[in-house]
């Protein structure tokens, strides 16, 4: 069987990457201003950065079905089956889309992946489907291992203003009104397929610390693989790279960006960390 690899655009893969491993994307929509733009495709994360501070609050949108159904005709000429890695159906439509067009489509099987995480922890499963696929193992195979992986992935991160989220609708008015008249810098992790509050943290020091801490409990001196994504803060990413490698010389660090779509909820700023752990052939 030959088996493609599809993600979507908040996976936030390099292009590079995406290219060495012939992963597939779809983008999801951000409307800026005027402008309708599709993630990754024609609007990067630094020129969002940069317009989303003249402009109103950008609204997202998941792909459109026919984006799906386009895309999957398009692989049937060339693969039997696909494998779909997507952020958390909780806070997006995404991956129900995909479950959807796979119901459309004639001469390729579709296999939907709800990574219940986003951005580049969400990268991580489609790397991991990607060297499984070149292992020669099927789609059913790739998801089971995927399943399995996905207990030891882990995702928190903070923003520096809590109303992005609040207006968006990942997170309620009550916690947000709390949260930005104490001041507060909260921990935010993924539970239940949802963004909420994990911890409430005073500073953003101490909230990339708590990070560590924890980083360091779930993975014990194991084999990990962990990124550090950022809100426009690559220099502060960067430098916080170089400690935690002499920290942590059983983890493999990355660096990796909230763009468009994932950074209109999350605000310039924000800081993040997420891991998994290393898959044993």
């Amino acid at each position: 069987m030959r088996t493609a690899i599809v993600t979507d655009s908040t996976a936030y893969i390099s292009d590079e990457i995406r290219d060495a491993y012939n992963i597939h994307m779809i983008p999801l929509t951000v409307i800026l201003g005027n402008e309708i733009y599709e993630e990754e495709i024609n609007l990067k994360a630094e020129q969002f950065y940069e317009e989303v501070k003249l402009k109103d609050l950008p609204t997202t949108s998941q792909p459109p079905i026919g984006k799906f159904v386009e895309l999957f005709e398009k692989l049937s000429a060339d693969y039997d089956e696909v494998v779909c890695v997507h952020l958390s159906s909780g806070i997006s439509g995404t991956y129900q889309g995909a479950v959807t067009a796979g119901t459309m489509v004639e001469g390729i099987k579709v296999y939907p992946f709800d990574s219940e995480i986003s951005c580049m922890v969400q990268g991580f499963f489609a790397v991991e489907g990607a060297k499984l696929v070149k292992e020669g193992k099927s789609a059913a195979e790739i998801i089971k291992i995927l399943e399995e992986l996905k207990n030891s992935s882990h995702a928190y991160f903070m923003v520096d203003d809590l109303s992005n989220l609040q207006r968006g609708g990942r997170l309620s008015s009550a916690q947000a009104l709390i949260g930005s008249l104490l001041q507060v810098k909260p921990l935010l992790h993924f539970s239940d397929k949802v963004i909420v509050p994990f911890e409430k943290i005073r500073t953003k020091k101490k909230a990339m610390k708590r990070m560590v801490e924890l980083l360091a409990e779930a993975t014990k001196g194991e084999q990990f693989q962990a990124v550090l994504i950022h809100g426009n803060r690559k220099k502060e990413a960067e430098e916080w790279k170089k400690e935690l490698e002499v920290e942590f010389p059983n983890i493999e660090f990355s660096i990796s960006y909230f763009g468009a779509v994932i950074g209109t909820h999350l605000g310039e700023g924000a800081m993040g960390m997420g891991w998994i752990r290393k898959r044993t052939s």
